[in-house]
């Protein structure tokens, strides 16, 4: 009786499927071997790295728009700044910035916005521009208008060097500090896309500077501009011009 079983046995031991579970616990063996390999060839790479200094040699996409389209040194804030310094926005402006051949435009941001062009011949021209929101329209569309007002602006004259704009800190309410903020946002990121120095000027500066008081009133603005030779339709045209003959005064030496 114990022979056939040992024969059963034997025969069980040395069948096939027998063989394929060696084999595949022997693979499993060696997976595992070469995974440890990996594992340990990986940490040594790691502490390599980690002994080496790194050095990225510099993408010349990014160098070539850093050159193009320079940081500002001074950026436009609402908050925290006094008597603004003549210096220049853009590194490299210094000799731009003081030339009494660059054409500056001057604004007064706001849904009905005041503006002052003084050209590189000294040609002084302003008006106003409307960019009202009503209710069959985007909250968008006005932005999308002043941009394109903008471009316009910048096709006619064919060079701006500098935008100059009323810095505004405080509002009368809610909506008008969000149209102010939406306002002064696309118009730093549209300088900013044409390498267009900017800088915000103080109100309080500018009534100083044409009135003599920091907080003289808007009838009061309009007459100081008209001592000038201008005729403002209403007092956003008037800040912008006010805020041009500072600018003629602080930045282009006093010449018109």
């Amino acid at each position: 009786m114990n022979h056939p079983t040992n024969a059963i046995a034997s025969t069980r031991a040395g069948s096939p499927q027998t063989e394929s579970v060696c084999c595949n616990l022997q693979t499993a063996c060696n997976l595992e071997s070469n995974e440890n390999n990996r594992l340990h060839q990986f940490a040594d790479c790691g502490n390599q790295i980690a002994d080496t200094s790194c050095k990225l040699n510099r993408n010349p996409i990014t160098t070539g728009l850093s050159e193009r389209f320079p940081v500002c040194t001074q950026t436009p804030s609402p908050y925290g700044r006094e008597e603004p310094q003549g210096v220049a926005l853009h590194p490299g402006d210094e000799c731009a910035i003081g030339s009494t051949c660059m054409t500056v435009l001057c604004l007064d941001l706001g849904t009905k916005t005041g503006w002052a062009l003084r050209s590189s011949d000294a040609l002084i021209t302003s008006g106003t521009a409307e960019f009202r929101h009503d209710r069959y329209q985007g909250g968008g569309m006005r932005f999308l208008r002043f941009k394109h007002w903008l471009d316009r602006m910048l096709t006619t004259v064919s060079q701006i060097d500098a935008i100059y704009f009323e810095e505004v800190r405080r509002h009368l309410g809610v909506d008008a500090a969000h149209a102010y903020g939406g306002f002064l946002a696309h118009l730093s990121a549209w300088c900013e896309q044409h390498d267009i120095a900017y800088e915000g000027v103080p109100v309080g500066t500018i009534k100083r500077h044409v009135t003599g008081k920091g907080n003289a009133g808007k009838a009061k603005v309009i007459q100081a501009v008209r001592q000038f030779g201008h005729y403002p339709t209403d007092d956003n045209e008037a800040d912008a011009l006010a805020l041009l003959h500072w600018v003629i005064d602080t930045r282009l030496g006093g010449k018109a």
